[in-house]
């Protein structure tokens, strides 16, 4: 039996609670489905990142699942259930709509507990900056992206933020037709938010040309949506984009095809 299977037998019994199905393991996190002592359907969460529950209990249910209880310390949380259906069942531009709509109801002012964007991007900086020009990243984006989070560091960090905002990060509800898991928050800007619904999804969008209109597609449905602006929006995109590029180079092309469907 591993640390988190003997950490889920303890919640089970200190919470009162009762297996209801089979564990979902993800890279960060373990996801069990539960019965509470009702029969209300929830699941367990061991793994959860440092903020999330802090960030669930301001939303309060508003736009994400309702947390039921925490365990800090032990990184547990009791969630509300929602799925199996995710934005995955939605069209691309459907979907946007829907995020959007979860934009309005999770971007509310900035807790002070969060880390804020603007301290991020001054690290960010740095990093891109001491890539050496033999990186796999072409390196004019490179210098590009260095350029825009130094200029975005100065936009302030007005409200909180998912952080990871994308198709399978929205499931169904009951009491609500989407509702938003797994944050990763933040302080900072709401248009930070649009990259993510980009580079997701990414085989649908086809070869050539059709990237290029598929990414623009949505990029412009989220942008218009959310009254958004424009080119604060494109700076984040490419931002984060190249950032990514240099985290996972494995899809280098599909990120800097992201970053130039976005420029053109």
């Amino acid at each position: 039996m591993t640390l988190v299977d003997r950490l889920v037998g303890e919640l089970v019994d200190e919470w009162d609670l009762r297996l209801d199905g089979s564990a979902v393991r993800g890279s960060h996190a373990v996801v069990v489905p539960v019965r509470t002592a009702d029969g209300s359907p929830a699941v367990a969460k061991v793994g959860h990142s440092e903020h999330e529950h802090l960030v669930l209990r301001r939303w309060g249910g508003s736009g994400a699942v309702r947390l039921l209880r925490a365990d800090p310390h032990r990184r547990a949380l009791l969630l509300e259930r929602a799925g199996p259906s995710s934005l995955e069942s939605l069209s691309d531009v459907d979907a946007c709509a829907a995020v959007v709509e979860l934009y309005r109801a999770l971007h509310v002012p900035a807790m002070p507990q969060l880390p804020s964007l603007s301290g991020l991007l001054v690290q960010w900086a740095d990093e891109l900056s001491a890539l050496p020009r033999s990186a796999p990243v072409p390196h004019r984006l490179v210098e590009q992206a260095v350029a825009l989070c130094r200029e975005l560091s100065s936009v302030p960090d007005s409200h909180v933020l998912h952080g990871n905002l994308h198709y399978g990060k929205v499931l169904a509800g009951e009491r609500s037709r989407w509702l938003a898991i797994a944050p990763r928050a933040v302080n900072g800007d709401p248009a930070y938010e649009i990259a993510p619904m980009l580079w997701h999804r990414w085989d649908e969008l086809g070869t050539g040309r059709s990237v290029r209109f598929g990414v623009q597609r949505r990029f412009f449905a989220l942008v218009d949506a959310a009254g958004f602006d424009e080119d604060r929006a494109r700076a984040w995109v490419i931002a984060r984009a190249v950032r990514e590029a240099t985290r996972d180079p494995s899809n280098m092309t599909k990120y800097v095809a992201l970053v130039k469907a976005v420029q053109e």
